[in-house]
């Protein structure tokens, strides 16, 4: 985990960081954006699109997950959350679901604010004893 983190930590925050900055957020004015590296490391972006009919809007992740996979990828090896907030801003329980459909309970998750990556955790971390698509193995 540490050597993805060292490697593509900082491109992961500022993708991130960068996607938010194009969020549609005009009710909550929170902006979030993601950025997913691949199997084949590359770089994914998403940002929050919010709607006037709640909660019918998107999350940055699923936004960015979309976009990995509209590229036929379908596996995660890190992801980078960014908010524009000071508190710890860990995927939604609903993202967190869609990042395991897609990613091993290893994987990391980097949680990013204006100053840069604050925390890191697995997937296992913050979806323990998860449901995936191993579970409907046969």
């Amino acid at each position: 985990m540490s050597e993805i983190i060292e490697k593509y930590g900082e491109a992961l925050f500022s993708n991130a960081q960068k996607a938010a900055q194009t969020a549609y957020a005009p009710y909550s004015q929170f902006h979030v954006g993601a950025a997913v590296l691949s199997a084949d490391y590359e770089i994914y972006m998403g940002c929050n699109v919010e709607n006037a009919a709640y909660p019918e809007g998107l999350c940055a992740e699923a936004s960015a997950i979309a976009q990995m996979v509209q590229q036929g990828k379908t596996t995660i090896k890190a992801i980078a959350v960014y908010a524009n907030s000071q508190e710890l801003t860990t995927p939604c329980g609903g993202c967190r679901q869609k990042i395991r459909e897609f990613a091993a309970p290893k994987t990391p998750i980097l949680i990013c604010n204006d100053t840069g990556i604050i925390a890191t955790m697995t997937l296992a971390e913050l979806l323990p004893h998860s449901f995936g698509p191993d579970n409907l193995k046969r």
